[in-house]
C-alpha cells in the first residue's frame, strides 16, 4: 500500500508497505481522507517537540471499516472518524476519564506512524462511527474537537465575551464553538486574509488585526473590561505572554497551543484578576461526539473550511506549498481512493 514517509525535516518520499494485519480488539480501517494539521507542517519543518524521524504523518483521519471484531458495533463500509490519541488506560489521567492527557499517550502521526497510508489497524475505541457525516467532514472532526474541548474547559457561555488569539484552523475551531456556546467572540490575528476569511466564511465578524492600536480596539469592544475567556492558539511564546493582559478580572485564560520552552507572566497582574489558567490538550470522545452533532445540525461550515485538496501520491511534491501564506490554505485534505 502507498505510504508517505517524512524521513527528515523537509524530506518526504513515497514507499510501498504491506497491508496491516488486524489484531484482536482492533478494527482494520481503509483511510479515505487525511487532514493536514499545523503539527504536520511543524514535523515537515523540523519544529515539533515530541517527534523522532522517520515518521508517517497524519492524525486528522476518516475512512471506512474493512474488518471489525464482533460486538464492536462496527460493520464493513461504515464511515468512521479516528480518535488519534491512543491512551494506556492505566495511568491516573486515564482512570479519571482524561484519556486526552494520558501519561503515556501515543498520538498517531507524532509518537507513532499515522494516516498518510492506505490502511491502519487501530484499537476499537479509537474508531468512532460518524453517521450522517461525509468523509471530508469526518476527517475534520479531530481539529474541530480540539477547539470544542478548549471551549468546554473554559465553561464560557451565553453573555460572556471570548477572545481567540490566532486565527488558524484550531483558533477558528475554538471561535466557532465559543460562538455555538453563546459567547460574543472576537478574533485577533496578524493576518488580514485570515480575519477576512473568518468574517466572510464563518460569520465571525468581530475581528482585530495585530498591530498599533490593537489593545485599544480590544478594550473598546469590551468597554475596558477585556474578556471573560481568552484562548491562545498561536504557538508563539510572546503572544501567549501578551495574552495574559487580555483577560478580564475574574476571567479564564486557556492555552490551546504549545511552545517549546518556558512562558512567564506578571504575578501581581495574575493575582489581582484572580485569573484561572488552563492548559487544553487534544480532545476526548465526548468532544468528538459534540462536534459530530454540531456538524449534523449544520452549525459548522465544513465545506468553507476545506480550502485545498490533494491526493496521497501528490503529497511529496505539493506539501511544501501548503506552508506558503499566499496559497490561502485554511484546511487542506488529502484524498485516498
Amino acid at each position: 500500500m502507498l505510504t508517505i514517509v517524512c524521513d527528515a525535516p523537509g524530506r518526504l518520499r513515497a514507499e510501498r508497505r504491506a497491508r496491516p494485519e488486524r489484531a484482536a480488539g482492533e478494527v482494520l480501517v481503509r483511510l479515505r481522507r487525511v487532514g493536514v494539521c499545523g503539527t504536520d507542517l511543524h514535523i515537515f519543518t523540523g519544529d515539533q517537540p515530541y517527534l523522532s524521524y522517520p515518521r508517517v504523518m497524519g492524525h486528522e483521519l476518516s475512512g471506512t471499516v474493512e474488518e471489525a471484531p464482533a460486538g464492536s458495533g462496527l460493520s464493513a463500509g461504515d464511515v468512521v472518524s479516528i480518535l488519534p490519541y491512543l491512551s494506556c488506560g492505566r495511568c491516573n489521567a486515564c482512570r479519571r476519564g482524561l484519556t486526552n492527557c494520558c501519561r503515556d499517550i501515543q498520538v498517531l502521526g507524532v509518537h507513532r506512524d499515522g494516516g498518510m497510508t492506505e490502511m491502519l489497524s487501530l484499537p476499537v475505541e479509537a474508531v468512532r462511527p460518524a453517521p450522517g457525516l461525509d468523509l471530508d467532514q469526518a476527517a475534520m472532526v479531530e481539529f474541530l474537537a480540539i477547539g470544542a474541548h478548549a471551549v468546554r474547559r473554559s465553561r464560557v457561555g451565553r453573555g460572556d465575551r471570548a477572545l481567540v488569539v490566532g486565527a488558524g484552523p484550531i483558533g477558528m475551531a475554538a471561535a466557532l464553538f465559543a460562538d455555538i456556546a453563546g459567547a460574543a467572540v472576537t478574533l485577533l490575528d496578524p493576518r488580514a486574509d485570515r480575519l477576512d476569511f473568518c468574517a466572510r466564511q464563518l460569520g465571525l465578524t468581530s475581528v482585530v488585526q495585530v498591530g498599533d492600536g490593537d489593545r485599544d480596539a480590544l478594550s473598546s469592544i469590551t468597554e475596558g473590561d477585556f474578556f471573560d475567556a481568552d484562548f491562545d492558539a498561536t504557538g508563539n511564546a510572546g503572544a501567549i505572554e501578551r495574552g495574559f493582559g487580555f483577560v478580564a478580572h475574574g476571567g479564564t485564560y486557556v492555552l490551546v497551543s504549545i511552545v517549546s520552552g518556558n512562558i512567564s507572566f506578571s504575578d501581581p497582574e495574575f493575582h489581582k484578576r484572580e485569573t484561572t489558567l488552563l492548559g487544553s490538550r487534544n480532545a476526548t470522545p465526548e468532544d468528538f461526539d459534540a462536534v459530530m452533532e454540531a456538524i449534523r445540525a449544520g452549525r459548522v461550515p465544513t465545506a468553507a473550511l476545506n480550502t485545498h485538496r490533494l491526493t496521497l501520491s501528490e503529497v511529496p511534491d505539493r506539501f511544501p506549498a501548503l506552508l506558503d501564506p499566499s496559497e490561502g490554505v485554511v484546511k487542506a485534505v488529502v484524498h485516498l481512493p
